[in-house]
């Protein structure tokens, strides 16, 4: 396995139908927007995606989260604990073989980098890794559509029927949002991030909404409908990953006017999708619209 030695950008557009992407639990865990009304998912939602599809693949995850776990483990220490060369590095309180050991271990560590730092532990490091990951927000403004929930059995035994309200249940009825992301290859010859582990990376954005399914998000409500993956010819790229990311422009077709989020919706058929030129440097573009 080689260390990667291409600088790579990226970006995703997906899009999003009667479904909540990503709920704000400081606001009634309404979909997530700014103060000017654009939607938003955070960057930690898509990189904990991200780490539920290389799981899927097979790969060894350090941030497993509690619904998907591949293991016994309740915390990340005890899971830390339970690699012997570990536990060896922080008795000897030798930070790089500790880090050195956990990037080589599991494959979200040398990606996205870790902080370890438990109670107790004699050590306390902490891992940068080359893939960065931003925010993706809407490229227009969302409605959001909010419903009563109401339940029909009592949800423990009394004399009477207790209270059918439930909650609110908020979606979003149709929006394209895009997020952008980079690959440092200074920082992945630090980490052992690997040209295999990019492709990995590379999957599993394209297929970063199977199984992922909720009643937030229901089978098909989220979709990746394209990505582009700018591989540079060096360690440092032609361009800078800004200059990269604006040459994407996803925009509402001249005289389009989106229809009722119930209806169906190409994203095709009503945003147009282009690239600026860039020297030297073409997209691999997978579209699945």
């Amino acid at each position: 396995m080689s260390i990667l030695a291409n600088k790579i950008d990226f970006a995703v557009i997906v899009s999003v139908k009667n479904a909540n992407p990503n709920g704000d639990p400081l606001n009634g865990n309404r979909p997530r927007e700014t103060y000017d009304g654009y939607g938003e998912i955070s960057d930690v939602c898509i990189k904990r995606k991200i780490r539920n599809r290389l799981m899927d693949m097979g790969q060894p995850v350090f941030v497993q989260s509690d619904d998907k776990r591949a293991d016994n483990f309740k915390s990340l220490k005890e899971r830390a604990d339970s690699v012997e060369e570990l536990k060896a590095a922080e008795k000897a309180k030798d930070s790089e073989a500790y880090a050195k050991t956990a990037c080589e271990k599991w494959i979200d560590v040398r990606s996205f980098g870790q902080v370890f730092a438990f109670k107790g532990s004699n050590v306390s490091i902490g891992v940068r890794g080359p893939v960065s990951v931003h925010p993706a927000f809407s490229v227009l403004p969302v409605d959001i559509s909010s419903i009563q929930i109401t339940k029909s059995v009592n949800s423990v035994t009394g004399d009477k029927k207790s209270s059918d309200t439930m909650g609110m249940k908020h979606t979003v009825p149709f929006g394209v949002y895009v997020f952008y992301g980079s690959i440092n290859c200074q920082l992945a010859e630090k980490t052992g991030f690997t040209e295999e582990d990019a492709e990995r990376i590379h999957e599993a954005l394209k297929t970063l909404f199977e199984n992922d399914a909720s009643s937030a998000r229901p089978d098909g409500s989220m979709e990746v409908c394209m990505v582009y993956w700018w591989k540079h010819d060096g360690k440092t790229g032609r361009l800078s990953s800004a200059k990269v990311h604006r040459s994407l422009h996803v925009e509402l077709k001249e005289g389009r006017k989106l229809p009722n989020g119930s209806l169906p919706v190409r994203v095709s058929d009503y945003f147009e999708i282009r690239t600026d030129p860039l020297d030297g440097l073409n997209p691999d573009v997978y579209d699945g619209i």
